[in-house]
């Protein structure tokens, strides 16, 4: 199966960074955003590629991902083998893309994409403002799917019951458990049957306190719904409001999992945090990261 990553965004938050530059290729550390999410979208045996949704106004993302020898061959001439190692490794990743031409929403930029699908397998769709440093979830997706007759799958995380406002909240039922067997209600590793999506609920409204993290594997049909699916909120497509669909024809399910276990790159500050975080992580980067940043600043974080 395929992984689609919906890139076409134009970054506005991060203006004006990404006037010249992708906020998809700002680094984490020494890696673009967009390689970790490719990479984790990877990691399921059952992915054989990538399709990410550009838009024709960010050329450099393609740029990334192909091999260029000649700069290969500049680093090595210098003794940069580990470098040239590095990019050469990003540029030979199995990813295709695939343009989103107008700003229609999530659901018109997976839509995008059917054409580079076979149209009777499902797919994953990976945000690409979120990644996973230790790339497992759309792999225990992958198992729960298979637990369920390949049914859809999407990632889920509670939030307090003051923000659900802010999110589109599932309804339904816990109804198992992965890898913990003693995962139940919203403590992660449960597995829900969906039966509803709810955007932006009202706190006495909610049918659940869970979120949708930004990691969805799909049924074929729906990249059917989407053909047919007019506009919903703010005008635009809405992949959700196809999903919301699909539950009249098919069983969905939902794993619950630790909305820490990914890393947010959504906003500047979180951008900031994220490359704080992985820093702290890389044994190699880990003191560097405290040297820079000060006692005086440690202290204040503190």
């Amino acid at each position: 199966m395929k992984a689609i990553i919906p890139a076409a965004g134009l970054g506005t938050r991060f203006l004006p960074a990404t006037k010249g530059t992708p906020k998809e290729l700002l680094p984490v550390l020494s890696k673009p955003v967009i390689q970790y999410v490719v990479e984790e979208a990877l990691e399921p045996e059952e992915v054989d590629g990538v399709i990410v949704v550009n838009s024709p106004e960010k050329p450099q993302i393609e740029s990334y991902f192909h091999v260029d020898g000649g700069f290969e061959e500049t680093l090595r001439a210098r003794g940069k083998e580990k470098e040239a190692d590095e990019i050469h490794a990003a540029g030979s990743l199995p990813v295709s893309f695939c343009y989103q031409r107008e700003a229609k929403g999530l659901g018109h930029a997976v839509l995008c994409a059917s054409r580079m699908l076979r149209g009777d397998e499902p797919f994953f769709v990976l945000l690409g403002d979120y990644f996973v440093p230790d790339r497992q979830m759309c792999v225990r997706m992958a198992e729960v799917s298979k637990m369920h007759g390949g049914a859809s799958v999407i990632a889920v995380a509670p939030v307090p019951e003051d923000q659900v406002s802010r999110y589109g909240i599932i309804a339904g039922e816990c109804v198992g458990s992965l890898g913990d067997k003693n995962a139940t209600g919203e403590k992660e590793g449960a597995v829900w049957k969906v039966t509803g999506l709810v955007e932006k609920p009202a706190p006495e409204d909610a049918p659940s306190h869970l979120f949708i993290v930004g990691r969805y594997l799909l049924s074929p049909r729906v990249m059917e719904l989407l053909a047919t699916q007019g506009p919903g909120a703010g005008g635009e497509i809405q992949l959700t409001d196809a999903m919301q669909r699909l539950l009249a024809e098919e069983e969905m399910y939902a794993l619950v999992v630790d909305p820490a276990e990914g890393c947010d790159t959504g906003t500047p500050a979180a951008w900031a945090a994220t490359n704080a975080r992985m820093a702290l992580a890389d044994p190699d980067s880990r003191d560097l990261f405290l040297e820079a940043l000060g006692n005086k600043a440690i202290e204040q974080l503190r």
